[in-house]
């Protein structure tokens, strides 16, 4: 069920996006590659592993796996092997999250901007949202290598403000794991948490209201001055 915090947001002049599990199914597909590379040496994902990987900058989330699995391999050779394995799942599997397009064209029509603030490299950000065709939807975008410190860090958000030209306390950040809320969180701005099924469990406890879909109601009154 939805929920909220006791946060009462102001007006929304701006919309930034997370990327993966937020726009795009993408943490199903990564989650079956982290599986399946960590099949091949005997290891295996939990719940909680997962978790602290989610929202991260990939060497960051890579870090914690091995020091959680105490692997041998560095990350550079983990994420080489990873990608390898996400590509060969990726043009089967990629799918827009529910609500996608229904989202991006009511903040069209109230003609806010939108951007895009990622843990994710920008060749990766630009290839998934080019599969789509909708990069030129987007005014702005920032990925992993735009920022010194990746999320819970606030710095994406604090620049995605900036850039967009808005007080972080006008902009609505969409985001679906808990490090990426409590980046937008402690950016100050308006945060609206969309769980999926990896991130169920996630603290959401500083989101402004957690939402069941980017088409939300709720979500969709907030955009509208509501």
């Amino acid at each position: 069920m939805p929920s909220f915090s006791a946060t009462t947001p102001s007006s929304v002049k701006a919309v930034v996006f997370d990327l993966d599990g937020l726009m795009f199914n993408t943490e199903d597909v990564f989650d079956l590659a982290g599986r399946e590379l960590l099949r091949r040496r005997g290891k295996e994902m939990t719940v909680g592993i997962r978790g602290q990987m989610m929202g991260r900058r990939p060497s960051e989330a890579f870090e914690v796996l091995i020091e959680e699995l105490d692997l041998r391999d560095s990350v550079e050779v983990l994420l080489a092997e990873s990608r390898e394995i996400f590509e060969e799942l990726l043009p089967e599997r990629l799918a827009p999250m529910p609500g996608l397009y229904v989202l991006l064209e009511h903040i069209e029509q109230v003609g806010l901007p939108k951007g895009i603030a990622t843990s994710s490299p920008r060749n990766y950000l630009e290839r998934i949202l080019g599969r789509f065709d909708l990069l030129e939807r987007f005014q702005m975008t920032l990925a992993a290598e735009d920022v010194t410190q990746g999320k819970p860090h606030p710095e994406v958000y604090q620049r995605a403000a900036a850039e967009i030209g808005v007080a972080t306390a006008d902009m609505l950040v969409l985001e679906d794991s808990q490090a990426g809320t409590q980046a937008a969180a402690a950016a100050r701005a308006i945060v609206v948490a969309v769980p999926h099924v990896h991130s169920r469990e996630h603290d959401f406890s500083e989101a402004t209201y957690v939402a069941e879909s980017l088409h939300d109601p709720y979500v969709l009154n907030l955009l509208s001055g509501g």
